[in-house]
């Protein structure tokens, strides 16, 4: 994505890596920071646009009596169908780049650091200058899902479905690692920062 006068950094990760955690200590180095899922969570699936789409085509369960989208229901309608998947995203994710856009232009100047949990995966590397990946053991990716109340086999099975580990790293301009200590991580992106800020200026 042209960013222009900005610098726009796509941050990713496999589940349990720790991404929010990083990108809240890249906002200490002044980037703003957006967060993909919660775009789509309180913006775009409350778009009333959004919501009939949802309704007409992966049925009335999905949104509730309130009007609201049932996230859980159109989670379980989507995870295992590969058609109503690419649906989904073909609705949700040419208008989470146009509220980007917008956002961008209307930012001029300004450093961004946006979380993709599956960035790779939705091939949106273009979307950004640089690309960060936190990446952590499968051990700890586990042990942290299990505390945020994620059973480890429906984890496994999570973790299954993401492009591997390795393979993000291999993509990402930059990689953090995340299987120690809070201090560990922030050292490292003490490191990066000023780095990337070098770049917006040249």
């Amino acid at each position: 994505m042209a960013s222009g006068a900005n610098l726009i950094v796509g941050l990713t990760g496999g589940m349990g890596c720790g991404k929010s955690t990083a990108a809240e200590l890249f906002s200490a180095h002044g980037f703003r920071r957006l967060d993909a899922d919660q775009v789509v969570r309180d913006e775009l699936l409350t778009d009333p646009e959004v919501i009939a789409a949802i309704r007409a085509q992966l049925g009335a369960g999905c949104v509730a009596a309130d009007g609201a989208v049932n996230r859980r229901r159109v989670a379980e309608v989507v995870f295992h169908n590969e058609a109503r998947l690419r649906w989904l995203e073909d609705l949700l994710h040419p208008r989470l780049r146009a509220r980007w856009r917008a956002l961008f232009a209307a930012s001029a100047g300004q450093k961004f650091i946006v979380e993709v949990p599956l960035l790779f995966e939705k091939r949106m590397e273009n979307w950004f200058d640089f690309v960060v990946c936190v990446t952590a053991d499968s051990a700890t990716q586990i042990r942290r899902l299990e505390l945020r109340g994620l059973p480890p086999e429906l984890a496994r099975q999570r973790l299954a479905r993401q492009l591997p580990l390795a393979r993000k790293c291999e993509l990402a301009d930059f990689v953090l690692l995340n299987d120690g200590s809070l201090e560990f991580l922030r050292d490292q992106v003490n490191l990066l920062a000023p780095r990337l800020l070098h770049y917006q200026i040249a």
